[in-house]
C-alpha cells in the first residue's frame, strides 16, 4: 500500500514541476526537482526489487517483504505507469512480462473486492492502454486486445460473484477461487459500493462484455436510491438489506471514491447520469457539512455535527471540484489543508479543525497522495505559483522524515512544526 502512495505522489508532483510556468521557480528549479523525484522513486522502486519481490509490499524498515492483497507482487502493478511517465521504456515492458509469466488468479485467497478492482484490474487496464506508447509489440485489434487486458477482464471476473445480492450492491470481500463466503459479512463501506464505474465500464467497451459495467451501473443506482431526505448518503451500509448502518455523512474514508468516481465515470463516459448524481450530492455536502471550507462529518438524516474533523484522505476533494470547474472553492479548501501540512511538514490521518491539532491515536502520515493530487489539478487549472510551493514541500518533507534505507517508511506521529523545534517525530513504523 505505501509504494501505492508513493507511486502516485511521485507521478503528481512529478507532472507538476514537468509543467511548471511560475516566475518564483526557475528551469533549473524545476530540473533539479524532476531529478530529486526520479531518484526517489527508484530509491523505493529497487528497494522492493532487491528486498521484497515477488511479495506484495515492501516493509522498509525489515527490508523484507510481505503479501497483503493476494499475492501479486502488487508493487509492480502499481508501479507500471509510473515507469512509463518516469520515461523508462525498458523496464516497463520487462515488468509486463514479468507479470504475464507469474501472475494466478486461480488461488484460494481472500480479496478485498474494492482494493482488487482499483489496483489489480485498474493497474492492468492503465497498463493495457499504455503499452503503446511503452513501444510494446501489440496484437492486431488492439486496444480491445492484449495480453494484460485479458489479465484485467481475468481479475475483474473473479470479483463478479460479489455482486450477486438482492440489491446488486457488492460484498467487500471475495475468495478469488470459490467466490463469496457464506459467512461473509453483508456490511461494506459506500467506496466499496460505488468505486466500480471507472474500470467496469473500461473494460466493457473494450472487451464487448456488457456484464461489467451493467454491474458497477446497478450497484451506484441502488446506493443513489438510499439518500436521506436530505440528500446524504453514511459511512456503512448493508448490502443485502440497503440499510444504513454507520451513518456519518462526509467526504472523507469510508465514502470517499464514490464521489470520484461519479466526476472521473461522467468524464470518461461523458455521462450525463453520473454528472447530475454528483451535483445533487454536492448540493447536499455543501448545504450540511461545509463550514468555512471545511468539511465537517455529521448525522446523515439530520445535518448534526458528528465529528468536526478533517482526514488527510478528504484531501482529493478541492482536486475533484477543479474537475467541475469550480475552482474558487477548490483552492479555499486547498488552502485549508495546504495550512496543515505547513503546521507539520505532511497530513496527520486526523486533525481537529476547532483545535487546530491532530487527534489522539490518528497522529500518523502513511504518506498519502490526496493533497498532492488535488494540486496537480489545480495547477493544471490555475498555473498558481503557491501549488508548486506545495510540491517542493513535499518532496523536501518526504525525503526528510520518511526516507529510510530500504525506501521511505509511514510517519507514526507527526510533531506541529510551530510547538517542536525538531520540526517532527521521527518514530516510523
Amino acid at each position: 500500500m505505501l509504494m501505492k502512495y508513493l507511486c502516485t505522489a511521485f507521478f503528481c508532483v512529478f507532472l507538476i514541476v514537468n509543467h511548471a510556468t511560475g516566475k518564483e521557480f526557475t528551469e533549473h528549479d524545476m530540473a533539479h526537482y524532476r531529478e530529486r523525484i526520479k531518484s526517489m522513486f527508484y530509491h523505493a522502486y529497487n528497494s522492493y526489487l532487491e528486498n521484497a519481490y515477488p511479495y506484495d509490499e515492501l516493509r522498509p524498515l525489515t527490508c523484507d517483504g510481505q503479501d497483503t492483497w493476494g499475492s501479486f507482487s502488487l508493487t509492480l502493478i502499481d508501479a507500471l505507469d509510473t515507469l512509463l511517465i518516469l520515461g523508462n521504456k525498458t523496464e516497463f515492458q520487462r515488468v509486463a512480462s514479468v507479470l504475464q509469466e507469474n501472475i494466478n488468479f486461480d488461488s484460494d485467497v481472500n480479496a478485498s473486492v474494492f482494493e482488487t478492482n482499483i489496483r489489480v484490474v485498474g493497474g492492468l487496464l492503465s497498463a493495457h492502454l499504455l503499452s503503446k506508447k511503452a513501444g510494446m509489440e501489440l496484437e492486431a485489434g488492439w486496444p480491445c486486445s492484449g495480453p494484460l487486458l485479458r489479465m484485467a477482464e481475468e481479475a475483474a471476473r473473479k470479483l463478479l460473484p460479489a455482486f450477486q445480492t438482492p440489491t446488486g450492491m457488492p460484498y467487500g470481500t471475495v475468495n478469488l477461487l470459490r467466490g463469496v463466503n457464506p459467512t461473509e459479512t453483508p456490511v461494506t463501506c459506500t467506496a466499496g459500493v460505488g468505486t466500480f464505474i471507472l474500470e467496469f465500464s473500461t473494460l466493457s467497451r473494450l472487451t464487448g462484455d456488457p456484464v461489467f459495467e451493467k454491474v458497477a451501473r446497478k450497484a451506484l443506482r441502488e446506493l443513489w436510491k438510499t439518500r436521506s431526505d436530505i440528500g446524504l448518503v453514511g459511512n456503512h451500509i448493508d448490502v443485502i438489506s440497503s440499510k444504513w448502518v454507520a451513518q456519518d455523512a462526509g467526504i472523507g474514508a469510508g465514502v470517499d471514491s464514490y464521489f470520484e468516481y461519479l466526476v472521473k465515470g461522467a468524464i470518461l463516459l461523458q455521462d450525463e447520469e453520473l454528472h447530475s448524481m454528483f451535483l445533487e450530492y454536492d448540493k447536499a455536502i455543501r448545504n450540511y457539512t461545509k463550514y468555512d471550507d471545511w468539511y465537517f462529518w455529521v448525522q446523515m438524516h439530520k445535518g448534526t455535527v458528528s465529528m468536526p474533523v478533517f482526514q488527510s484522505l478528504e484531501a482529493f476533494w478541492p482536486g475533484l471540484q477543479s474537475l467541475i470547474g469550480d475552482l474558487d472553492s477548490a483552492m479555499k479548501t486547498f488552502l485549508n489543508y495546504y495550512t496543515v501540512w505547513k503546521q507539520f511538514g505532511g497530513l496527520p490521518e486526523f486533525y481537529s479543525i476547532p483545535q487546530g491539532y491532530t487527534v489522539d491515536k490518528r497522529e500518523g502520515y502513511p504518506l498519502r497522495p490526496e493533497l498532492i493530487e488535488s494540486a496537480m489539478y489545480l495547477y493544471r487549472a490555475t498555473a498558481d505559483p503557491t501549488l508548486l510551493q506545495l510540491g517542493r514541500d513535499v518532496v523536501e518533507s518526504i525525503e526528510k522524515i520518511s526516507r529510510v534505507d530500504c525506501g521511505f517508511a509511514t510517519v507514526k506521529q507527526l510533531l506541529s512544526r510551530w510547538a517542536e523545534p525538531a520540526f517532527l517525530s521521527t518514530l516510523l513504523q
